[in-house]
């Protein structure tokens, strides 16, 4: 038993040996991995970033381009820094500097490249690549800088800056490596919105190196590098000249111009005043110039189109004009005085005996009790439940217009606005029957809690051009080639309201602009312009200006929407922008010299809005209505990095029965 027992042993400690033996073996002379290891420690691998997909115009003129520039990388555990004051003085950094970014590169990683300096030109690597022998774990590495040939459409195009921590974190958890420390993305717009169209695909290069870590060749004659392939290009809707000119028409003032190709969705241009050069946040100077840019009260980084809130005004009795109209609670020839309803108009024109006089002298009283006859067209007895199920009926019909909803387009950050409907009363005014026709008359002429941005208005105004139907609004005409788009934006939507109805409307419109409430510096003898005055309430200052249009009537090229804060009437002051834009499209310049000069110079008071809202103290909030009213406020502040206030639209419910006429 004991002979037994000393062979077991000896025959497990000689089975463990031959196991030590064969693996030996297997690394020795089968595996290639620590062979492959020892030749990485003489192997670079360089990271190829690719150059960024060029952006042009629907004309094909360049907007966006690259510039090659340099980036320097360290890679801590490598890094060998003998004389610290003259690597300062060859990149014009201060000692301070330089160990705040070594820091942070040894934080990240002490075994990974770490962005250090970036966006070195041809002449600043030119001049430091000798000495760099003497600093090993410091490599270069080809980079690009945005390059605008264009200062327009800043805020639609967006910007690139260096990835977040929180994107890094986010790719490490979804598996994907693409993104390290220090590389720049799409952080607004287009730019954004078409990252991974944009960015391309990396390259890597193997190099050889010697202990100094001086390039000695190609490894294995490049077998394993790989290539790197740019980005795709965008072929933008826009149009540049007519973008700059009406850029050139916003300065000195606060709002939005946005035209659309109505037969297409094609966004001609996206205008957000004030605006800010692009190329301020492309280049070394980024981090500097975006933190002025941010602490701007006017906020110029805000894309306004898509994302600012404001009351449509009177530019919604368009849509009330045809909900009626199709739903038979008014006919064309339909009239009213003003009797009977508590929302004044003093506009000193004659009774809107039809609805295109209606239109043509934004007549209040006119489309209170159109909204009546809408909110009233069921066989309800019960005088809450008969608004209730007038306004569902009504919210169906508007919300195809695209109120309250998102029109999808190829941005970030667009806001649906808010389009009231019956659960929105009943939690404001807690329960259905606690709220009638009274409570949300204001709806009637596009005040209440009707909350859009500029871009929807354009988008009616397309519809309106086209008689009931639009394509999505969209920038992008193509990736790589034209036609190269999202399939939703070739899909025809229908509005659903009859083709004649909107010619009923129209003749409104053009009577508006020929003899109605547009001033003479908002007319063309030339082009038939068909269009609706608004003013949306401001409560703090003068009110906002709002026109849409679309020109010429027959075949329209262009449907506009113009939004000028702080101006007053919207006939007044924003149909002229409006008609100097559509003149430059149809035509390609204006002839009319003087009004062109007058309207570019033209400036109004800005009121600095605060950035958050008031707080009640306690003993306000223990009141029923002030919390109604804190809580409608706080739902329709902007939802934007820069915590930026309402636009124009505070507090919905004060807002009941306006009094100042409309125009």
């Amino acid at each position: 038993m004991e002979e037994i027992r000393k062979r077991f042993i000896q025959g497990f400690f000689i089975l463990i040996a031959f196991i030590y033996v064969g693996r030996l073996f297997y690394l020795q002379v089968i595996d290639d991995t620590y062979k492959l290891d020892a030749e990485n420690n003489a192997i670079r691998k360089l990271i190829q970033v690719p150059f960024r997909g060029l952006v042009y115009d629907r004309h094909k003129k360049l907007i966006v381009s690259n510039t090659v520039v340099y980036d320097l990388y360290v890679t801590p555990k490598k890094a060998r820094v003998a004389d610290t004051l003259r690597f300062c003085n060859m990149f014009g950094i201060t000692r301070a500097e330089f160990d705040s970014l070594t820091h942070l590169a040894r934080v990240y990683s002490p075994v990974r490249q770490s962005l250090m300096l970036r966006q070195l030109s041809r002449q600043d690597y030119a001049r430091v690549q000798d000495a760099m022998v003497d600093y090993p774990g410091f490599d270069f590495q080809v980079s690009a800088l945005r390059t605008y040939d264009s200062k327009a459409m800043a805020n639609a195009l967006g910007y690139v800056g260096e990835i977040s921590p929180e994107r890094l974190a986010k790719q490490e958890e979804t598996g994907d490596d693409y993104y390290r420390q220090g590389d720049y993305v799409g952080v607004t717009g287009l730019e954004r919105k078409y990252e991974e169209q944009l960015r391309g695909e990396r390259g890597e290069k193997y190099m050889m190196v010697n202990s100094r870590g001086v390039e000695k060749g190609l490894f294995k004659n490049g077998a394993l590098d790989k290539e790197p392939i740019a980005g795709k290009n965008l072929i933008t809707s826009i149009d540049i000249n007519l973008q700059a000119y009406a850029d050139s028409l916003m300065q000195h003032k606060v709002g939005s111009v946005v035209a659309i190709e109505p037969s297409t969705g094609e966004v001609l241009a996206m205008v957000s005043a004030p605006t800010y050069d692009p190329s301020l946040l492309s280049g070394r100077t980024y981090s500097k110039y975006f933190q002025t840019l941010n602490l701007n009260p006017l906020h110029p980084l805000l894309n306004r189109p898509p994302s600012a809130y404001y009351r449509p005004g009177s530019t919604f009795k368009i849509i009330q004009a045809l909900v009626a109209l199709q739903m038979g609670v008014i006919t064309a020839g339909t009239g009213f005085g003003h009797g009977g309803s508590p929302i004044n108009c003093s506009h000193n024109h004659p009774v809107a005996s039809d609805v295109q006089k209606a239109i043509q002298y934004s007549c209040n009283p006119y489309f209170y009790q159109t909204y009546k006859r809408i909110i009233y067209n069921n066989n309800e007895k019960n005088v809450f439940k008969k608004s209730a199920f007038g306004l569902a009926k009504w919210d169906e019909m508007v919300a195809k217009f695209g109120i309250g909803q998102s029109l999808e387009i190829d941005l970030p950050n667009e806001k649906k606005g808010k389009l009231p409907d019956v659960p929105y009363y009943d939690k404001m005014y807690k329960g259905e029957l606690r709220w009638k026709f009274s409570n949300i008359a204001s709806n009637s002429i596009g005040e209440g809690e009707i909350i859009v941005n500029p871009l929807k208005m354009a988008n009616v105004a397309a519809i309106i051009a086209n008689r009931g139907w639009y394509y999505r609004p969209h920038l992008v005409k193509g990736v790589g080639k034209v036609g190269d788009i999202d399939e939703k934006y070739k899909e025809k939507l229908s509005v659903g309201i009859d083709y004649r109805h909107f010619e009923t409307v129209i003749g409104g419109m053009v009577a508006a602009v020929n003899n109605g409430t547009v001033s003479s510096d908002g007319r063309m003898a030339d082009i038939q312009m068909c269009g609706k005055t608004g003013t949306s309430q401001n409560r703090h200052g003068e009110n906002h200006s709002i026109f849409i249009a679309f020109a010429p009537r027959v075949n329209p090229k262009i449907a506009i929407a113009v939004f000028v804060e702080n101006a007053g009437s919207g006939g007044a002051h924003a149909a002229p922008i409006a008609s100097l834009c559509i003149e430059k499209y149809i035509k390609g310049h204006s002839d009319r010299k003087a009004i062109e000069t007058k309207w570019m110079n033209k400036g109004y008071p800005i009121n600095i809005i605060r950035t958050t809202p008031k707080t009640d103290n306690a003993k306000n909030a223990a009141s029923k209505k002030d919390s109604v009213v804190k809580k409608v406020d706080e739902e329709l502040f902007l939802t934007t990095p820069q915590s930026l206030p309402l636009i124009g639209a505070e507090k919905p419910n004060t807002f009941k029965i306006p009094m100042k006429p409309k125009r």
